[in-house]
This record gives C-alpha cells, sequence and structure tokens, in this order.
C-alpha cells in the first residue's frame, strides 16, 4: 500500500494543549482535535502536558498514545498551568504552533490565525474574549473576571491588548527567543510570552473569540482574581528591573515600548 503524501510532508502545526486533572474531557477532546485536524490534510502533531493531575488523566494520557499517532504526552509532577504551556512550546517542532485548553479551542479560529501567519499579518493571533465582536456565553461571574483582568493589565503593563490568556497561534521562529526569556509561571506566563514578543517587533493581531463554559472553574472566581491581580504586580516589577538593567547597560533611557498591533478580524466559530 502506498504511504499517505499529507504523513511524507513536514509538519504544519503542533498543537499543544495543557491538562490537570482533565480525566473526564481528554479522551473525547483529543479524538475530535485528531479527526479536525485530519480533515485538513496538513500533517501536525498533539503535545499534552499533563501536570500534576490526581484523577487518572496521566493514566488516560498513555492508554490513547497508541490510539492516536499523532499524539505526544508529557506530564509535570505540578499543576501549573504556565509550566505546562512553557513545556509544550518547547517540545514543538512544526513551525505553527497552537495553543488550546481541553476546555476552549476552535478550528475557525486557528484557520483565520494561520492564514494571518501564513500572509505575514501576524506572528502571534489571540483569540480574545474582550475584542469587539466577541461573544462570551460563560456565567456572568467569569465575564466580570476577564473585564476587570483586562482593565488591569492594560493599566499595570500599559499594554493594548485585550486578552492574552487562553487560545492563541505562534509563529514559532518569531517567538522562540520570547519563550526562552520567559519567567513568570501559572496563568502570567503566556501574557509574559506575548508581551516580550511583541518587545521583540513580533506582530500581535487579536481576533474576537467565541467562548462557553464546558465545565465550571477549578479555582474560585475571587482566589483567581487575587492571584492574577498579584502576578501582574509581579510581571511588572520583573520588566521594569530588566529595563533599569539595560539602561544601566547601554547608557539609554529609551525604553523598549510592548505596544502590539491589534487587528479586526472575522469572528471565531
Amino acid at each position: 500500500m502506498m504511504p499517505d503524501p499529507v504523513e511524507m510532508r513536514p509538519l504544519r502545526y503542533s498543537v499543544v494543549l495543557p491538562a490537570h486533572n482533565e480525566a473526564e474531557l481528554i479522551a473525547p477532546v483529543l479524538d475530535e482535535l485528531a479527526q479536525e485536524l485530519r480533515r485538513r490534510r496538513e500533517p501536525f502533531e498533539l503535545i499534552v502536558v499533563e501536570n500534576g493531575s490526581t484523577d487518572g488523566t496521566a493514566a488516560i494520557l498513555a492508554g490513547l498514545e497508541g490510539a492516536i499517532p499523532e499524539l505526544r504526552t508529557v506530564s509535570l509532577a505540578e499543576a501549573d498551568y504556565g509550566r505546562a504551556i512553557a513545556k509544550g512550546f518547547q517540545l514543538a517542532t512544526a513551525p505553527i504552533v497552537a495553543h488550546f485548553d481541553v476546555d476552549y479551542y476552535d478550528f475557525g479560529f486557528l484557520d483565520d490565525a494561520v492564514r494571518l501567519i501564513d500572509d505575514g499579518s501576524a506572528g502571534i493571533v489571540l483569540a480574545s474574549k474582550r475584542a469587539p465582536g466577541a461573544d462570551d456565553r460563560r456565567p456572568l461571574q467569569r465575564r466580570l473576571l476577564t473585564a476587570g483582568f483586562t482593565l488591569a493589565m492594560r493599566v499595570v503593563l500599559q499594554t493594548p491588548i485585550t486578552d492574552a490568556h487562553g487560545m492563541k497561534v505562534l509563529s514559532r521562529a518569531e517567538c522562540a527567543p520570547a519563550a526562552a526569556s520567559c519567567q513568570m509561571t501559572g496563568a502570567l506566563y503566556d501574557i509574559e510570552l506575548v508581551l516580550r514578543a511583541s518587545a521583540d517587533g513580533v506582530r500581535v493581531v487579536e481576533l474576537p473569540a467565541t467562548v462557553s463554559e464546558l465545565r465550571p472553574p477549578r479555582t474560585p472566581v475571587w482566589r483567581r482574581g487575587m492571584q492574577s491581580g498579584l502576578g501582574l504586580l509581579q510581571l511588572r516589577s520583573l520588566l521594569r528591573r530588566e529595563r533599569r538593567s539595560l539602561r544601566r547597560r547601554t547608557g539609554s533611557s529609551a525604553a523598549t515600548a510592548m505596544v502590539p498591533r491589534r487587528r479586526a478580524g472575522q469572528s471565531a466559530r
């Protein structure tokens, strides 16, 4: 039998998913992702970074590796969303890397984002729950948390980005230096990644997202809000220290502007 020509071409996408206590969702989600990506007739890999699960997620993933040839899995001892994303980016080998969550993924957004990267319009494409045209169907508490976090992020970090947390697609080559420099963990990792990439000159585009809740949040909203607010202050302090150190080394008072370009796009489906 002749080999499938798709399998003979270089990888097109690496899809990275962090997974913590996702025993209920992980198998059907990975099956759906694999089937949808195969329909695109482009070689891909699925990289799942299990981190600190206690519900059997790691065992389920071990069983799925034989059933889904494109699947690669790795486990981290401690639960940490940011470290899991960072590990997935480190393992990715395709030129385009998509970050999905087990309960938050969108194939229409992926297609739109890949087109923007392919034509040179962007190096990172963010799915924004706060951009004009977004459709956020989650409970009111979670929408308010997102709105408050966006406001705090824009005030504390002086950035026009509306939502750097969650789904994103990026050019691996363009974003590799920023990813290697990131120091934050948890929910602030991907925000730091986007800010650093933007400061490096990578073009950042936001597309409006459609999002609904597949399961209740793992962390109480009030606690997550406090953790995120503290994380923003820590990230601001880190970036300020780096800028001061750079000024001392170069003798320049110029600060790097972290102002990404935002572009309205077709709503993710």
